[in-house]
C-alpha cells in the first residue's frame, strides 16, 4: 500500500527493460492545489452511477510490452464503459507514441475489464487502471514518453501515473483523468490523450471521493470498468 499512503499519483510495476529488480515505487506527494478545491467545473445533472459490487482484484502483471507504435495517420479511441455511463479517450500517438500503444494494447487484451477506479479526488482526478484496485499494480512493464515541457494537465486530459522517483514520463497502465480546470501538475506525466465524449460521466465519477479522506481519494462507493475497447478510424 506504500504508493497509495504517500498520496501518489503512482504507477507500480517493472521497468521498461523488463527487469524483474525494478524496485518498486514508494509514491509521490502529487497533490491538488487549494486552488483547485471545489472547482470540479461542469457537474452532470440527474446523471447517475449504478450500485454495482466491488469485483475481484485481479492478478499483478502478466501483460506483454507492445512492440509497435500506432498510425501517427490513424484515430484511436478507448472507449470506458464504466458502471456510471461510457467515456470515449481519443489516443495520442504522436506526443507519447509508446504510451499510447501500451494502452491500446491493453484495452484490446482486456487488461482493463472489470476494475476500479481506486482513487477518486474530488475536483482533482479520477485514477483507475491497477488490476489489484491497491494503488500498487501495474502490467508488469514500464515505458517512457517525456512529456512537452509545456504540458498543462487540464480538465479531460488522461494521463499516467507514476511515482516520485521514476523518470518523467514513465508509465505502466495506471491512468487518472483530469477533474479540476487545471491540476496544476509539474510536466512529468506521459499525457495518454483527452476524453472527447462521456466528459459528464468523468464528472460524476469525480464527486464520489470521500472528502475526508484528501488526496488518498477514498471512493465512496465501487465505480466499475466494466469494458475497453479500442476503436480505430
Amino acid at each position: 500500500m506504500l504508493c497509495l499512503l504517500a498520496l501518489a499519483l503512482a504507477a507500480c510495476g517493472d521497468d521498461d527493460s523488463g527487469s524483474s529488480d525494478a524496485a518498486k515505487g514508494d509514491g509521490a506527494a502529487t497533490t491538488k492545489t487549494d486552488a483547485d478545491a471545489g472547482t470540479a467545473g461542469d457537474v452532470s445533472a440527474g446523471l447517475q452511477c449504478g450500485t454495482v459490487k466491488q469485483p475481484e482484484p485481479k492478478p499483478d502483471g502478466g501483460a506483454k510490452r507492445p512492440t509497435e507504435e500506432l498510425d501517427t495517420n490513424a484515430a484511436y479511441d478507448v472507449v470506458l464503459k464504466t458502471s456510471c455511463g461510457d467515456i470515449t479517450i481519443r489516443l495520442d500517438q504522436k506526443t507519447s507514441p509508446k504510451t499510447a500503444a501500451s494502452f491500446a494494447a491493453l484495452a484490446k487484451s482486456g487488461f482493463f475489464d472489470a476494475t476500479v477506479f481506486h482513487r477518486i479526488v474530488p475536483a482533482f482526478v479520477i485514477q483507475g487502471g491497477d488490476p489489484t484496485a491497491t494503488g500498487t499494480g501495474g502490467p508488469g512493464y514500464f515505458t517512457r514518453d517525456a512529456p512537452p515541457k509545456d504540458t498543462a494537465y487540464t480538465k479531460g486530459t488522461v494521463a499516467m501515473a507514476k511515482t516520485q522517483t521514476e523518470p518523467a514520463g514513465t508509465a505502466g497502465s495506471q491512468f487518472y483523468i483530469v477533474t479540476a480546470p487545471d491540476a496544476g501538475l509539474p510536466p512529468e506525466y506521459a499525457v495518454r490523450g483527452m476524453v472527447v465524449e462521456g466528459l459528464e460521466v468523468v464528472n460524476a465519477i469525480g464527486e464520489l471521493g470521500d472528502p475526508a479522506s484528501g488526496d488518498l481519494g477514498t471512493p465512496l462507493q465501487p465505480v466499475v470498468i466494466e469494458r475497453a475497447a479500442l476503436r480505430e478510424s
